[in-house]
């Protein structure tokens, strides 16, 4: 199993992007300029040395440095050895809302990432667990089942925005029925759900789904992120909120009603978060100790071997390359107003 083991560092890869759109300026910005001066072949030899190619060969030099250098920061590993560790505890599957009505700041910074502290700080409680997660916005899909391997959680979970699904809305319903189904069917029990949404906007048949989960042993918990009167929307394009039709600011509202019935009809609880996280962490966490549980082994990788002394390394060598290789040809100056005066005397 490959991962890194740093992803914050593969922020710096969008960099790559603004290094390839500088190189672009910079050439089109040389060729216009010899176009203004004369004939593009006859400027090109007036100045002496330079090399077009070797101007792009340094900046491949640099772009492929940048591109080791981030791998290396983010410490590319490997998995090296496997054990099998047998705990007792329960199978607990996060679903969480990723639709845009969750970008809403209620809940500092926003709904979102709120939820992905909180559920960080469940992560940390729950080291006998295992866990899995489903993200649902106008439809739902597992991002990853169910596992004691909470390193690779802590992966996925950071890799969760709500670009994942353009379809926008909130189906609660394919949510339950998505993790109804990563649950181990033979069992009737040891089996907890926990969704964290703002409730907003959802589709009718969560209930029904709910019923059936409950039917299979799973107990629902609800987490209910945001306020009930509501927060405006960030508009991404515009940097400002969002507007409807009518030019009115649009205003998300937590919906504690649909939410409060759903973890009702789980035989499990409804909590609202807001900018209490210990405390609803702290509930969360008790309830599922106090469930039933089941002992259970899983292989999982317990070392890594990391390579990033291999990308620095390269990095490196790239770097060097490029300082030794000059940006244009030595040539030597040659007189061309003899060849003109020849040209005029004619």
């Amino acid at each position: 199993m490959l991962r890194f083991q740093h992803t914050e560092y593969l922020w710096a890869f969008t960099l790559l992007i603004v290094l390839a759109l500088a190189f672009t300026w910079v050439t089109v910005w040389k060729r216009r300029s010899i176009r203004r001066i004369g004939d593009p072949g006859m400027v090109e030899k007036l100045f002496s040395g330079y090399s077009r190619r070797l101007f792009t060969v340094k900046f491949i030099l640099i772009f492929l440095a940048f591109f080791f250098g981030v791998i290396g920061l983010a410490n590319l590993q490997k998995g090296s050895r496997v054990e099998k560790i047998t705990r007792k505890g329960v199978d607990v599957i996060i679903a969480l809302d990723v639709s845009k009505s969750m970008l809403a700041n209620d809940a500092k910074p926003d709904r979102l990432t709120r939820a992905k502290q909180l559920v960080t700080k469940l992560m940390e409680k729950m080291d006998n667990d295992r866990i899995g997660m489903v993200v649902f916005a106008g439809n739902a899909y597992l991002q990853m089942p169910l596992t004691v391997d909470y390193s690779a959680a802590r992966m996925y979970l950071g890799s969760i925005t709500p670009d994942l699904i353009p379809r926008q809305g909130t189906e609660i319903g394919e949510a339950i029925r998505v993790s109804d189904e990563a649950f181990n069917k033979k069992e009737r029990k040891h089996k907890a759900l926990i969704i964290i949404s703002d409730g907003e906007d959802h589709q009718e048949g969560a209930v029904t789904e709910a019923k059936k989960a409950l039917e299979n042993g799973v107990v629902i918990y609800t987490v209910g992120i945001g306020s009930p009167t509501g927060s405006p929307l960030p508009d991404l394009e515009s940097g400002g909120v969002k507007k409807d039709n009518e030019g009115k600011t649009v205003i998300s509202k937590l919906n504690e009603d649909g939410l409060k019935k759903l973890a009702s009809t789980g035989k499990g609880m409804y909590l609202q978060l807001l900018n209490n996280t210990d405390e609803v962490v702290e509930a969360l966490a008790d309830r599922i100790d106090k469930m039933e549980q089941k002992e259970f082994g899983e292989n999982v990788f317990t070392d890594y071997n990391s390579y990033f002394q291999y990308f620095l390394g390269i990095c490196l060598v790239l770097i060097v390359l490029e300082f030794f290789i000059p940006e244009g040809t030595s040539r030597k100056k040659t007189n061309i107003l003899p060849g003109i005066q020849k040209a005029e005397a004619a």
